[in-house]
Protein backbone atom coordinates (compact mmCIF):
# COMPACT_ATOMS: atom_id res chain seq x y z
CA UNK A 1 0.00 0.00 0.00
CA UNK A 2 2.78 2.46 1.19
CA UNK A 3 5.31 0.89 -1.54
CA UNK A 4 7.54 -0.24 0.63
CA UNK A 5 7.26 -3.81 -0.24
CA UNK A 6 8.53 -2.85 -3.64
CA UNK A 7 11.69 -2.55 -1.81
CA UNK A 8 12.25 -5.71 0.00
CA UNK A 9 11.07 -2.75 3.19
CA UNK A 10 8.37 -3.41 6.13
CA UNK A 11 7.05 -1.93 8.90
CA UNK A 12 9.31 -3.16 10.90
CA UNK A 13 12.07 -1.49 9.15
CA UNK A 14 11.77 1.55 11.36
CA UNK A 15 10.95 2.27 14.96
CA UNK A 16 9.41 0.67 17.80
CA UNK A 17 5.81 1.04 17.70
CA UNK A 18 3.37 0.50 21.25
CA UNK A 19 3.51 4.03 23.05
CA UNK A 20 1.18 6.88 22.03
CA UNK A 21 3.83 9.38 21.92
CA UNK A 22 5.99 7.23 19.07
CA UNK A 23 2.47 7.06 17.20
CA UNK A 24 2.52 10.40 16.82
CA UNK A 25 5.68 10.83 16.14
CA UNK A 26 5.99 12.91 12.47
CA UNK A 27 9.57 11.64 11.86
CA UNK A 28 9.96 8.10 12.05
CA UNK A 29 13.55 6.93 13.31
CA UNK A 30 15.00 4.27 11.88
CA UNK A 31 16.27 1.04 13.97
CA UNK A 32 19.85 1.32 15.27
CA UNK A 33 21.03 -1.81 12.47
CA UNK A 34 20.11 0.14 10.02
CA UNK A 35 21.78 3.14 10.49
CA UNK A 36 25.60 3.85 9.69
CA UNK A 37 27.40 6.50 12.15
CA UNK A 38 30.76 7.23 10.86
CA UNK A 39 33.82 9.45 13.15
CA UNK A 40 32.95 12.73 11.20
CA UNK A 41 29.36 13.31 13.09
CA UNK A 42 31.30 13.16 16.67
CA UNK A 43 34.13 15.24 15.63
CA UNK A 44 31.65 17.91 14.49
CA UNK A 45 29.34 17.61 17.42
CA UNK A 46 32.80 18.35 19.61
CA UNK A 47 33.23 21.06 17.40
CA UNK A 48 29.93 22.35 17.94
CA UNK A 49 29.86 22.12 21.60
CA UNK A 50 33.14 24.02 21.95
CA UNK A 51 32.21 26.75 19.78
CA UNK A 52 28.85 27.20 21.13
CA UNK A 53 30.74 27.39 25.03
CA UNK A 54 33.17 30.04 23.79
CA UNK A 55 30.45 32.30 21.84
CA UNK A 56 28.15 32.07 25.42
CA UNK A 57 30.90 32.47 27.53
CA UNK A 58 32.27 35.61 25.56
CA UNK A 59 28.54 36.54 25.37
CA UNK A 60 27.83 36.74 29.68
CA UNK A 61 31.16 38.30 29.81
CA UNK A 62 30.38 41.29 28.10
CA UNK A 63 26.72 41.31 29.19
CA UNK A 64 28.65 41.09 33.18
CA UNK A 65 30.87 43.64 32.63
CA UNK A 66 27.93 45.88 30.86
CA UNK A 67 28.59 48.44 28.63
CA UNK A 68 29.68 52.37 28.89
CA UNK A 69 28.05 55.59 27.21
CA UNK A 70 29.99 58.74 27.26
CA UNK A 71 28.50 62.44 26.91
CA UNK A 72 30.09 65.50 27.09
CA UNK A 73 27.59 68.75 27.49
CA UNK A 74 27.79 71.94 28.62
CA UNK A 75 27.20 72.61 32.17
CA UNK A 76 24.22 74.09 32.79
CA UNK A 77 24.79 73.89 36.45
CA UNK A 78 25.35 77.69 38.46
CA UNK A 79 28.16 76.72 40.46
CA UNK A 80 29.55 79.41 42.81
CA UNK A 81 31.86 77.40 45.11
CA UNK A 82 34.40 75.00 44.64
CA UNK A 83 35.87 72.34 47.26
CA UNK A 84 40.13 71.73 47.26
CA UNK A 85 41.25 69.17 49.19
CA UNK A 86 45.24 69.01 49.75
CA UNK A 87 47.70 67.26 51.69
CA UNK A 88 51.09 68.36 51.13
CA UNK A 89 54.41 68.50 53.10
CA UNK A 90 57.01 71.09 52.27
CA UNK A 91 60.69 70.99 53.14
CA UNK A 92 60.26 74.42 55.55
CA UNK A 93 59.12 74.90 58.74
CA UNK A 94 55.25 75.98 59.30
CA UNK A 95 55.93 78.92 60.60
CA UNK A 96 58.22 80.17 57.55
CA UNK A 97 55.17 79.51 55.09
CA UNK A 98 52.52 81.32 53.76
CA UNK A 99 49.08 79.70 51.86
CA UNK A 100 46.98 81.97 49.63
CA UNK A 101 44.70 81.65 47.29
CA UNK A 102 43.84 84.61 44.63
CA UNK A 103 41.08 84.13 41.95
CA UNK A 104 39.66 85.78 38.49
CA UNK A 105 36.89 87.52 40.63
CA UNK A 106 39.71 89.36 42.51
CA UNK A 107 39.01 87.49 46.32
CA UNK A 108 42.21 86.81 47.97
CA UNK A 109 41.45 83.88 50.61
CA UNK A 110 44.00 83.16 53.52
CA UNK A 111 44.07 79.33 52.89
CA UNK A 112 46.28 78.75 56.02
CA UNK A 113 43.16 79.69 58.12
CA UNK A 114 40.88 76.79 56.93
CA UNK A 115 44.10 74.25 56.27
CA UNK A 116 45.85 72.53 58.62
CA UNK A 117 49.55 72.65 59.64
CA UNK A 118 51.24 70.36 61.49
CA UNK A 119 55.42 69.96 62.08
CA UNK A 120 57.00 66.67 60.81
CA UNK A 121 59.96 65.47 59.76
CA UNK A 122 60.96 65.44 55.91
CA UNK A 123 62.54 61.68 56.22
CA UNK A 124 59.10 60.41 57.46
CA UNK A 125 57.38 61.17 53.58
CA UNK A 126 60.35 60.98 51.49
CA UNK A 127 60.56 57.05 51.33
CA UNK A 128 56.81 55.94 51.58
CA UNK A 129 55.36 53.77 49.41
CA UNK A 130 54.40 54.89 45.75
CA UNK A 131 56.01 57.78 45.84
CA UNK A 132 57.36 59.11 42.56
CA UNK A 133 58.11 62.15 40.58
CA UNK A 134 55.42 63.46 38.17
CA UNK A 135 55.80 61.76 34.60
CA UNK A 136 57.49 58.91 36.30
CA UNK A 137 56.89 55.68 38.13
CA UNK A 138 57.70 54.74 41.79
CA UNK A 139 60.74 52.33 39.98
CA UNK A 140 61.46 56.16 38.24
CA UNK A 141 60.70 54.78 34.89
CA UNK A 142 59.39 57.04 32.40
CA UNK A 143 55.08 56.99 31.80
CA UNK A 144 53.96 56.89 28.33
CA UNK A 145 50.83 55.68 28.99
CA UNK A 146 51.54 52.38 26.54
CA UNK A 147 50.84 50.23 29.93
CA UNK A 148 47.69 51.91 30.56
CA UNK A 149 43.80 49.91 30.38
CA UNK A 150 42.47 50.50 26.86
CA UNK A 151 39.49 51.69 28.59
CA UNK A 152 40.29 53.35 31.30
CA UNK A 153 37.82 55.57 32.59
CA UNK A 154 39.97 57.43 34.94
CA UNK A 155 41.56 57.57 38.42
CA UNK A 156 43.68 54.54 37.14
CA UNK A 157 40.49 52.33 37.11
CA UNK A 158 39.55 50.58 34.11
CA UNK A 159 35.39 50.08 34.54
CA UNK A 160 32.86 52.56 36.51
CA UNK A 161 31.76 50.79 38.75
CA UNK A 162 35.68 50.49 40.37
CA UNK A 163 35.49 54.22 40.36
CA UNK A 164 32.10 54.47 41.88
CA UNK A 165 32.81 51.69 44.43
CA UNK A 166 36.57 53.35 45.47
CA UNK A 167 34.45 56.75 46.01
CA UNK A 168 34.06 56.79 49.27
CA UNK A 169 34.13 59.78 51.73
CA UNK A 170 36.64 59.88 54.68
CA UNK A 171 39.09 62.24 56.44
CA UNK A 172 42.48 62.81 56.12
CA UNK A 173 45.07 60.69 58.25
CA UNK A 174 46.58 61.67 61.35
CA UNK A 175 50.19 63.49 61.22
CA UNK A 176 52.67 60.71 62.27
CA UNK A 177 54.78 61.16 65.45
CA UNK A 178 58.01 63.24 64.92
CA UNK A 179 60.75 60.90 64.95
CA UNK A 180 64.61 61.53 64.37
CA UNK A 181 65.28 65.19 65.52
CA UNK A 182 63.38 68.17 65.42
CA UNK A 183 60.88 68.85 62.79
CA UNK A 184 61.91 70.27 59.42
CA UNK A 185 59.15 70.15 57.34
CA UNK A 186 55.14 71.27 57.53
CA UNK A 187 52.86 69.24 56.37
CA UNK A 188 49.68 71.18 55.29
CA UNK A 189 46.30 69.14 54.69
CA UNK A 190 42.31 69.77 55.06
CA UNK A 191 39.74 71.43 52.52
CA UNK A 192 38.89 74.73 51.59
CA UNK A 193 36.27 76.36 49.89
CA UNK A 194 37.03 78.59 46.63
CA UNK A 195 35.02 80.57 44.38
CA UNK A 196 34.49 78.05 41.28
CA UNK A 197 36.36 80.13 38.72
CA UNK A 198 40.21 80.34 37.82
CA UNK A 199 42.29 80.76 40.42
CA UNK A 200 45.86 80.93 41.70
CA UNK A 201 46.69 78.60 45.25
CA UNK A 202 50.35 79.38 46.10
CA UNK A 203 52.75 78.79 48.56
CA UNK A 204 55.37 81.25 49.25
CA UNK A 205 57.93 82.07 51.71
CA UNK A 206 56.87 84.58 54.87
CA UNK A 207 57.59 88.05 53.89
CA UNK A 208 57.75 87.34 50.11
CA UNK A 209 54.92 87.55 47.57
CA UNK A 210 52.07 89.39 49.67
CA UNK A 211 52.67 92.45 51.55
CA UNK A 212 51.53 91.99 54.79
CA UNK A 213 51.67 94.17 57.61
CA UNK A 214 54.06 92.63 61.04
CA UNK A 215 55.73 89.84 58.46
CA UNK A 216 59.50 89.75 59.27
CA UNK A 217 61.57 89.41 56.08
CA UNK A 218 62.86 85.73 56.33
CA UNK A 219 66.18 84.69 55.69
CA UNK A 220 66.81 83.55 52.44
CA UNK A 221 69.15 80.45 52.94
CA UNK A 222 66.05 79.04 54.78
CA UNK A 223 64.22 78.71 51.63
CA UNK A 224 63.53 75.05 50.34
CA UNK A 225 60.43 74.41 48.28
CA UNK A 226 61.01 70.88 47.82
CA UNK A 227 57.46 69.12 48.39
CA UNK A 228 55.57 65.95 48.28
CA UNK A 229 51.51 66.00 47.19
CA UNK A 230 49.80 63.02 48.94
CA UNK A 231 46.83 64.37 47.68
CA UNK A 232 45.33 67.02 45.41
CA UNK A 233 41.51 67.08 44.36
CA UNK A 234 38.68 68.88 43.28
CA UNK A 235 35.14 68.03 45.03
CA UNK A 236 34.26 65.95 47.40
CA UNK A 237 37.13 63.89 49.46
CA UNK A 238 37.19 60.55 48.07
CA UNK A 239 40.71 59.47 49.09
CA UNK A 240 40.28 56.29 47.74
CA UNK A 241 40.64 57.72 44.09
CA UNK A 242 44.18 59.02 42.67
CA UNK A 243 44.57 62.01 40.78
CA UNK A 244 47.58 62.58 38.37
CA UNK A 245 49.43 64.93 41.39
CA UNK A 246 49.04 62.04 44.25
CA UNK A 247 52.21 60.89 45.50
CA UNK A 248 54.10 62.63 43.91
CA UNK A 249 57.58 64.24 44.80
CA UNK A 250 59.45 67.40 43.63
CA UNK A 251 62.93 68.28 45.45
CA UNK A 252 65.39 71.31 44.09
CA UNK A 253 68.87 72.09 45.84
CA UNK A 254 68.22 75.69 45.43
CA UNK A 255 66.64 78.34 47.50
CA UNK A 256 65.02 80.60 44.66
CA UNK A 257 63.10 77.87 42.96
CA UNK A 258 59.27 78.33 41.56
CA UNK A 259 57.19 75.19 40.93
CA UNK A 260 54.38 75.95 38.44
CA UNK A 261 51.23 73.40 37.92
CA UNK A 262 48.67 74.27 35.76
CA UNK A 263 45.23 72.52 36.32
CA UNK A 264 42.34 71.83 33.68
CA UNK A 265 39.92 70.74 36.05
CA UNK A 266 36.66 68.92 34.27
CA UNK A 267 33.41 68.28 36.39
CA UNK A 268 32.91 64.67 36.00
CA UNK A 269 29.37 62.63 36.61
CA UNK A 270 29.91 58.80 37.52
CA UNK A 271 26.45 56.73 37.07
CA UNK A 272 25.85 53.23 37.80
CA UNK A 273 23.03 51.97 36.48
CA UNK A 274 20.45 50.22 38.95
CA UNK A 275 20.14 46.92 36.81
CA UNK A 276 23.76 46.25 37.29
CA UNK A 277 25.23 47.05 40.79
CA UNK A 278 22.51 49.33 42.38
CA UNK A 279 21.91 53.01 41.58
CA UNK A 280 24.50 55.05 42.70
CA UNK A 281 26.06 58.17 41.22
CA UNK A 282 28.90 60.29 42.05
CA UNK A 283 30.19 63.72 41.58
CA UNK A 284 33.28 64.80 41.14
CA UNK A 285 36.38 66.24 38.91
CA UNK A 286 39.59 64.89 37.13
CA UNK A 287 42.08 67.08 35.95
CA UNK A 288 45.06 67.28 33.92
CA UNK A 289 48.09 68.42 34.62
CA UNK A 290 51.68 70.39 32.86
CA UNK A 291 54.38 71.38 35.43
CA UNK A 292 57.35 74.00 34.72
CA UNK A 293 59.69 74.48 37.15
CA UNK A 294 63.02 76.79 37.12
CA UNK A 295 65.48 78.91 39.21
CA UNK A 296 63.78 82.29 39.42
CA UNK A 297 66.07 85.46 40.97
CA UNK A 298 66.36 87.31 43.80
CA UNK A 299 63.44 89.84 42.85
CA UNK A 300 60.98 87.26 41.62
CA UNK A 301 58.64 85.11 43.97
CA UNK A 302 59.73 81.52 44.76
CA UNK A 303 57.42 78.93 46.19
CA UNK A 304 54.72 76.56 44.79
CA UNK A 305 51.80 77.68 42.35
CA UNK A 306 48.89 75.71 41.25
CA UNK A 307 46.84 77.40 39.02
CA UNK A 308 43.50 76.12 38.00
CA UNK A 309 41.10 76.50 35.66
CA UNK A 310 37.70 75.04 35.30
CA UNK A 311 36.20 74.03 32.07
CA UNK A 312 32.88 74.63 31.12
CA UNK A 313 31.34 70.99 29.98
CA UNK A 314 30.21 68.32 31.76
CA UNK A 315 31.68 64.78 31.29
CA UNK A 316 29.00 62.36 32.32
CA UNK A 317 29.85 58.19 32.44
CA UNK A 318 27.10 55.68 32.97
CA UNK A 319 27.62 51.87 33.22
CA UNK A 320 24.83 50.05 32.34
CA UNK A 321 23.30 46.47 31.32
CA UNK A 322 20.62 44.97 29.50
CA UNK A 323 18.29 42.71 31.07
CA UNK A 324 18.58 39.38 31.98
CA UNK A 325 15.58 38.45 29.11
CA UNK A 326 17.70 39.88 26.52
CA UNK A 327 20.38 38.34 27.34
CA UNK A 328 18.79 34.74 27.29
CA UNK A 329 17.26 35.89 24.00
CA UNK A 330 21.11 36.36 22.40
CA UNK A 331 22.32 32.99 23.69
CA UNK A 332 19.54 31.06 21.92
CA UNK A 333 20.44 33.13 18.65
CA UNK A 334 24.21 32.84 19.27
CA UNK A 335 23.61 28.17 20.27
CA UNK A 336 20.81 28.23 17.03
CA UNK A 337 23.63 30.16 14.76
CA UNK A 338 25.89 27.69 15.98
CA UNK A 339 23.88 24.38 15.32
CA UNK A 340 22.63 25.49 11.84
CA UNK A 341 26.42 26.02 10.83
CA UNK A 342 27.53 23.10 11.94
CA UNK A 343 25.09 21.27 10.30
CA UNK A 344 25.81 22.83 7.04
CA UNK A 345 29.35 22.16 7.45
CA UNK A 346 28.84 18.63 8.56
CA UNK A 347 26.45 18.29 5.13
CA UNK A 348 29.22 20.03 2.92
CA UNK A 349 31.96 17.65 4.79
CA UNK A 350 30.39 14.57 4.26
CA UNK A 351 28.96 15.31 0.82
CA UNK A 352 32.89 16.24 -0.07
CA UNK A 353 33.86 13.16 1.61
CA UNK A 354 31.58 11.34 -0.80
CA UNK A 355 32.60 12.90 -3.77
CA UNK A 356 35.81 12.06 -3.16
CA UNK A 357 35.66 8.52 -2.14
CA UNK A 358 33.87 7.62 -5.34
CA UNK A 359 36.51 8.91 -7.10
CA UNK A 360 39.08 7.27 -5.55
CA UNK A 361 37.25 3.97 -5.98
CA UNK A 362 37.09 4.62 -9.61
CA UNK A 363 40.55 5.57 -10.10
CA UNK A 364 41.29 2.39 -7.98
CA UNK A 365 38.51 -0.36 -10.06
CA UNK A 366 40.05 0.90 -13.52
CA UNK A 367 43.24 0.05 -13.05
CA UNK A 368 43.03 -3.27 -11.29
CA UNK A 369 40.43 -4.25 -13.43
CA UNK A 370 41.63 -2.89 -16.82
CA UNK A 371 38.66 -0.94 -17.56
CA UNK A 372 40.93 1.82 -18.51
CA UNK A 373 42.38 -0.23 -21.38
CA UNK A 374 38.76 -1.72 -22.37
CA UNK A 375 37.62 1.51 -24.11
CA UNK A 376 39.83 1.04 -26.69
CA UNK A 377 39.51 -1.96 -27.58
Amino acid sequence: MNGFAGHGLDEDAFGEKGNIVSAFDAFPKSKPQYVTRTSGGGKWTVAIICAAFFLISSEFTRWWRGHENHTFAVEKGIGHNLQINLDIVVAMKCGDIHINVQDAAGDRILAAEMLKEDPTNWKQWVDNKGMHRLGKDSEGRVQTGEGYHEHDEGFGEEHVHDIVNAARKSKFAKTPRVRGGDPDSCRIYGSLMVNKVQGDFHITARGHGYQEWGAQHLDHATFNFSHIVSELSFGLFYPSLVNPLDRTISTTPNHFHKFQYFLSVVPTVYTVDSSTYGSRTIFTNQYAVTEQSHIVGERSVPGIFFKYDIEPMLLSVEESRDSFLRFVVKVVNVFSGVLVAGHWGFTMSEWAISVLGKRRRQMSEGVLNGRAHESYD
